[in-house]
């Protein structure tokens, strides 16, 4: 049986390698895969690394190809984050989130939106660990990224 070929959006496949949806696309348009406007060259599609095919495609919400990204990426930065390390990052900054400043404007509801589905039980675990009141609320959360398969691996 052939690989599945795993295709995201350019916030997702950022998220991988730890870099912003901006820094992601910034580095696809650095490439010549991305154009002004966000959205795949011709030659990001003829080369397999983006697709605007599928029933919830439409201008401007592209797929991208992690196999054929990836080379690209792990350019850019140091590779993709370590499960465990992006686990204690997530938690660490939804306990502080938690915790509230006068400075910060996002609440840690607000973030947990954002968390990858595959990754809420260990980050509520561990944020009971910590003694933290705080837990994502998998069912707000998993709408957005339950049609995921987790790209980080086990």
């Amino acid at each position: 049986m052939a690989p599945s070929t795993t295709w995201l959006s350019i916030t997702d496949l950022g998220r991988i390698y730890g870099l912003s949806s901006t820094h992601c696309g910034k580095a696809l348009q650095k490439r010549g895969w991305r154009d002004e406007h966000g959205l795949p060259t011709q030659g990001a599609l003829e080369a397999g690394a983006a697709s605007t095919n599928g029933p919830h495609n439409h201008q401007g919400n592209a797929l991208w190809n992690v196999d054929v990204c990836r080379g690209l990426l792990e350019k850019t930065c140091n590779g993709p984050l370590n499960r465990s390390i992006e686990i204690d990052l997530w938690v660490k900054l939804l306990e502080t989130l938690n915790e509230g400043s006068p400075s910060i404007n996002t609440t840690a509801d607000q973030m947990a939106e954002e968390l990858p589905a595959d990754l809420v039980k260990e980050v509520n675990s561990q944020l009971a660990i910590r003694g933290c009141d705080f837990r994502v609320n998998k069912t707000a959360n998993s709408f957005a990224h339950s049609h995921q398969k987790s790209y980080l691996g086990a």
